[in-house]
Formats: C-alpha cells, structure tokens, sequence
C-alpha cells in the first residue's frame, strides 16, 4: 500500500498570497498550498508542525481585536481536513489561552506529546493511524523543549517542556513494544543541531535543536517530519528519511511511502501559482479589517524616510532606522542604553509611517526588559553581537554561522547609549575596542541599565551573559504598539541618529 503525507510547518499565520508589506502577490500561504492539499484521498494524511499563531499582521490584529473568536488559521485547517497538529514554540507567544481555545476549534487532533499543562499533555502519547487491516503507521509529535528560556513566564504558567529527545526515545519504545504498526513518524518542532550528513555540530548544543540526535540515536523512526529552522529540507539523516519547509506557506513536504516495500521519497511542494479564492470567505471580514488597520497614518518622519535598501550595508553602517528603534526603547523604558536588531526582510518606515510600516519592520510581538548590567557583561553582550561579521576575501561579510542552518540576522543587536569599535578580522571575543559611556571608558565595575527585547532579555540567541543580570523593569505593552504610540505622541519625528558603531576590518 502506498500512502502520502503532506505537511505544513512554520506557517506563521500566512494565509492570503500577498506580502502584507506592500501587498503585492507573492508565492507564499496556505491560500496558494491548498490547491495541493485539497488533493487528498484516504490513503493521504494532513498534518501541520506548528508555529501558527504569531507572525502574519492577521494574527496580531486577531489577539487585538477577535481573540475571543475562532482563530483564522483553525478556520483554514479544519476547511482543509488537517488531520493532525503539533504545538510550535510561537504558539504561545499570545498565552497559553488562546493556545487552548485553538486547540479546541480544530477538528484536527493534536499530537503533541512532550507539553503538559497541570499534569496533563497537550496532546496524546502517540498516534496510530490505520489504513485498513493490515497497513498503520504511529505518529509522534513534539516540540523543543527550549521555550521557556524564551516565553514570558505567565504565558507558560503551570506548564512543563519534557525534553524532546527523553520524549521520541519513550513514545518509540512503548510503540515497539505495544503496537503492530508499518512505521513510524516523528513530527518534530525543532531542527538540526548538525549536518544531517557529516555530523558536524552547527550551532550551539543547547538542546533547542535536537533532530540529528534523535535520527542517530532512536532506532526504528522511518520519517521525521522537522521545523522551526525554516530550511528547505528533503534528504536523510542517518536512516530517517526527513523533511522541514519554509516559513509563511512557501511550500509544503510530501512523503510518498510504501507501508510493504517500504520504500519512501521525499520532495517539496512549492506554492502554485493557482490561488484556491474558496478560503477568503473564512477569514475575509477580518482580513479587510487587518488592512484598514495597517494602511492607518500615525505620523511622518521629519526629514526622508528610515527604508532599509541594503539590509547588509545597514549593519556595517548602523542605519538611521535602528537609531530609532533604540531612540523609543529608551523613552518608554528611561534606560542608560538600548538595545535592539534589524530582523529579517525588516522594510523601514516611509516618510509617512502606518501601522503596516510598524508590523512589517517589527516582526515580533516582543515586550520589552530592563536589565541592571555591569561593563564587563555589556561588553561580553557586545562581543556575542560582533560574532555576526566575519572577513572573507579581505571583505567584512556575515558569519556562516547567522545564515546557515537558519538565518539569524536578528541576534545581531546595535547597542544607543554607548559607543564602540568592531574589528571584524581579531578573534571572536576579543574584536571590541573604544566602548565608551557618557565620554569616558566604560569599567568594568560600572553598573547601567540596557533595555532589550524580552527574548533577549531571556537569553534568546544565546547570550547566556544576561542570565543573572537584575531584572529592574518590564514593559508589558509589546514594541509595536510602543512605536505607534510614540509616533502619535510626535507627529513629526525627529530622528537622533548617532553613528556612534565602527565596523572594520
């Protein structure tokens, strides 16, 4: 018997074909995956590997104005016949309320196995999923463990993250010895710690990512189907036959597989240039809302606009944008010094700023901390920050590392309130010189308070420097509603811009 499994993974709340950016049409969500998924029969099944919640300006219109309501991404999952969901780490970035309610509206059943809520998992242990006498395959869904050291503590309030190797290692042991099935998936919420092929480690072993110590060292997974790296993958990995996709509904995974030869082939789906129009009705009243809201003025630059044209050449050269960003950290919070990144695909504000210039440049519903930091962690802080250049071909270029397996432009943070030198050719960790506060060096000794995202706050990106730093303050209003609220405070913004970071070889 051959059966297919088509996945979705990282979909973020992309739901319509246009960027919500400029509104253009792209080759991006679940409107243009449909027609493809709607290609189901019995032998096929449908799942989804989390991180739907957050990330289209449609969800963070929907936590502002329609939480209480079905989620528009449940309404586009059930119209599809999803069969299974797992739980992503974004799903709570809104509170574990809404992750509930959404749990509750879909008709798919969660299998998400290694999160309990007051004892009790999110999902179920495992999955079996029968095709007929003689043809079943279990399923195993978890999820990185690591969320906690990024979430707000009471979004995640008597909630446990088993680890999610511990977890596969059970949940294939209890099946091995309990079930009469052809296979078994695991749907992972995670990526790759390593090179699917050689081993090799390629980020820090921290235990976010621990899909090539699963394949290695769980006997008996026939396909893992991963995510939350966002890396288009379709290979195998020890004797797994694995899967991840992009983000926003660029494409989709599909696993064709013969439950009695067991030959299995994996490919990816792009998004069709057909558009299955048949899913508007479900989310259009508040798609149209959405749009109004983000095409509302708030109020203009004073002189040109802050668009980021080289996102590259903005880091090199701090942009006036970032400036900015830091310039309304620092009202809101009244810290010594500021930080803050240039996220990926970040556009900048026109001269004339509205909601969506604030949406699609600020991409996170991050709430901001204040941390009390001595001079020797800001400048640890600021060397983390500088790993992000490297010298190739006697030129400053972007380290390896923060493009592969994962693009991650966003731990990269330009600190306001100091002044330094980053010389991108010395060794890392020792690549900062002239930090200077307020006109004098900085000692080491010297206590000032910096204002960070919360992720970073929590030692997102691996800044493990912060992770006995004070907390003095936390702003419980998230940075994009900041923004906004800064711009109508000051109609005509004054940018104080300070190229106060060298970067040099």
């Amino acid at each position: 018997m051959k059966i297919r499994l088509l996945a979705t993974s990282d979909v973020h709340g992309y739901i319509t074909p246009y960027r919500y950016s400029d509104q253009t049409m792209a080759n991006q969500g679940m409107m243009k995956l449909a027609p493809y998924l709607r290609q189901k029969d019995e032998n096929t099944i449908l799942i989804d590997n989390g991180d739907v919640l957050e990330g289209s300006p449609l969800n963070y219109y929907h936590e502002l104005y329609h939480r209480e309501e079905m989620h528009p991404m449940a309404k586009v999952l059930n119209a599809l016949e999803y069969d299974y969901v797992n739980i992503g780490n974004h799903e709570f970035n809104y509170g574990k309320e809404m992750t509930f309610r959404y749990l509750e509206d879909l008709n798919a059943k969660c299998i998400t196995r290694n999160i309990f809520h007051e004892g009790e998992r999110l999902g179920c242990e495992y999955q079996i999923h029968r095709f007929d006498d003689q043809h079943a395959i279990a399923l195993v869904g978890v999820t990185t463990q690591y969320i906690p050291n990024w979430e707000k503590p009471y979004h995640i309030t008597n909630m446990e993250f088993e680890n999610a190797l511990d977890s596969v290692k059970e949940a294939v042991r209890t099946i091995q010895e309990k079930e009469n099935v052809n296979g078994i998936v695991v749907v992972y919420h995670g990526g790759f710690e390593c090179d699917v092929k050689t081993g090799e480690l390629l980020v820090a072993d921290t235990g976010e990512n621990l899909g090539y110590r699963i394949c290695k060292e769980v006997e008996g997974i026939d396909v893992m189907i991963s995510g939350h790296q966002h890396q288009s993958l379709q290979t195998t990995c020890v004797n797994t036959a694995v899967t991840q996709t992009a983000f926003q509904a660029m494409e989709l995974a599909e696993i064709e597989w013969d439950l009695d030869t067991h030959e299995i082939e994996c490919r990816l789906i792009p998004a069709a240039e057909e558009v299955d129009w048949s899913l508007l009705p479900l989310i259009e009243q508040e798609e149209k809302e959405t749009q109004a809201f983000l095409d509302r003025p708030l109020g203009k630059i004073a002189q040109g606009d802050l668009l980021i044209k080289d996102p590259f050449e903005a880091k090199v050269h701090k942009h006036p944008l970032i400036s900015f960003l830091n310039q309304v950290q620092l009202s809101v919070s009244h810290a010594d010094c500021s930080a803050c990144a240039l996220f990926n695909d970040a556009v900048g504000f026109r001269q004339t700023i509205t909601m969506r210039d604030c949406i699609s440049t600020y991409v996170y519903p991050n709430t901001l901390v204040v941390l009390e930091v001595t001079g020797k962690i800001l400048k640890e802080f600021l060397e983390k920050c500088a790993a992000y250049f490297d010298v190739k071909d006697g030129k400053i270029a972007i380290s390896y590392s923060y493009e592969y397996p994962k693009p991650q432009h966003y731990n990269y943070d330009m600190v306001d309130g100091v002044s330094y030198t980053i010389h991108c050719a010395k060794p890392v960790g020792e690549r900062i010189t002239d930090l200077i506060y307020q006109g004098q060096p900085l000692k080491e000794d010297q206590k000032l308070t910096l204002v960070m995202n919360n992720y970073r706050a929590a030692c997102g990106g691996d800044f493990f420097m912060l992770k006995d730093a004070k907390v003095v303050d936390e702003i419980q209003t998230d940075m994009v509603t900041c923004l906004a609220d800064y711009i109508l405070a000051h109609p005509e913004v004054e940018v104080h811009h300070e190229e106060n970071i060298k970067v040099v070889l």
